[in-house]
């Protein structure tokens, strides 16, 4: 959790999972497979695609600025807690805090088969990140692990499913 004093920041609705030594942040309108993106975001993890993956907050996680880092950590109310569509709420194990290294929009508007560099930087909190815009009803697991393994430059990115 943050110290006492570091509480301010906002409460949003995403989704964020630690994918490696970052989190992503899956942002995007309710129904558009945020919880979706984080269960097969863990999946991977399981699958070897990317070394490591836990949930961070689902459906609503606190957001903060410090030193020039995006921090983001779930809403009290539903850590651990992870929606699978079909069965409600399930328990999972959590991180309580993590730095967030890149930003997914789904079912984002302005999503472009070639996006213009622009386009793949988003500003959240004063704090530039890496952005993927993916289309309304898109798949969004093949682009988000090529996404991932490429900024990371993780071996896995030769075995993303492409």
């Amino acid at each position: 959790m943050m110290p006492a004093g570091e509480q301010d920041g906002a409460t949003i609705h995403a989704t964020a999972v630690l994918v490696g030594a970052r989190a992503v942040l899956i942002r995007g309108p309710a129904g558009s497979g945020k919880s979706g993106l984080a269960l097969r975001l863990l999946q991977a993890a399981d699958a070897h695609l990317v070394r490591f993956a836990r949930l961070v907050g689902d459906d609503r996680v606190h957001i903060a600025a410090r030193h020039g880092v995006l921090l983001v950590r779930p809403a009290a109310a539903l850590a651990g807690l992870i929606e699978i569509r079909g069965l409600g709420l399930r328990s999972m194990p959590f991180e309580p805090l993590a730095a967030v290294g890149w930003v997914v929009d789904l079912a984002a508007a302005d999503a472009a088969r070639l996006p213009e560099p622009a386009e793949a930087i988003t500003v959240v909190s004063g704090i530039r990140l890496p952005r993927l815009a993916v289309a309304h009803a898109a798949d969004p697991i093949v682009p988000v692990l090529t996404f991932l393994c490429a900024a990371e430059g993780s071996p896995a990115a030769a075995h993303a499913p492409i």
